[in-house]
């Protein structure tokens, strides 16, 4: 793909959202923003805003399973099912997992990475409400719910009118660099070039590594194989 992709959200999972609310301030210094539910998917998040210059819709997703919602489909997305992830999150705490990249083309995204022997998944509709009105977008959801490269090859999104991120306040966290590491590094580094997405892919055990700008200092986030 010719057209670039650009850093949309960095995912963090949490065993419940009062628990990622708590990581929240206890790691970045700042209580995160209103979120939302996700019917579709039986989970609900909290935001905040971490964009840059160059990267100017980013924001960080801190997201849990709500138990008040029975989802709609039988596997969640960021592998929320899995046993292995929900076990790491409930013992361990909230974690960097993921990260989703925003494209102009969703469709054509998804050809590219077939066209990598990658199947990223369909593109299925999503929305939530806000206060601001219905938030709409496409994103690519396998059916096992699987993130694929443990987290580091990026779900794919394509937003309708109305990006979150223009609801948002600004947060006082921004988002100074996010890499990769991967023992397959080449074909992870070949399926992002093929989304147009520009990231530091190396070679080594898988994680996922996001620096933050903070009002606690510089702080690193790692999903640490997740």
């Amino acid at each position: 793909m010719s057209t670039p992709a650009r850093i949309d959200h960095l995912v963090v999972l949490a065993d419940s959202l009062e628990s990622g609310v708590a990581w929240c301030e206890a790691t970045l210094g700042v209580v995160p923003g209103p979120g939302g539910k996700h019917p579709l998917m039986g989970t609900h998040n909290r935001l905040l805003r971490i964009a840059t210059p160059q990267q100017p819709r980013a924001y960080l997703e801190i997201i849990a399973i709500d138990p008040a919602t029975t989802p709609q489909r039988a596997r969640r997305w960021f592998d929320m099912d899995h046993a292995q992830v929900r076990e790491a999150v409930r013992t361990g705490g909230p974690r960097l997992a993921h990260v989703v990249a925003e494209v102009p083309d969703v469709e054509a995204a998804v050809a590219a990475l077939r066209g990598q022997g990658i199947e990223r998944g369909d593109a299925i509709a999503a929305s939530r409400e806000t206060p601001r009105g219905l938030l709409q977008w496409r994103i690519t959801v396998r059916d096992d719910g699987q993130r694929l490269f443990n987290g580091c090859l990026p779900t794919l999104i394509q937003w309708g009118d109305v990006h979150p991120a223009a609801g948002m306040e600004a947060s006082g966290l921004a988002l100074q660099s996010l890499s990769v590491a991967h023992p397959d590094s080449a074909a992870l580094r070949a399926a992002c070039q093929a989304i147009g997405l520009d990231v530091v892919v190396t070679e080594g055990p898988p994680c996922l590594r996001a620096v933050l700008d903070t009002p606690r200092g510089r702080v690193t986030l790692e999903s640490e194989g997740l």
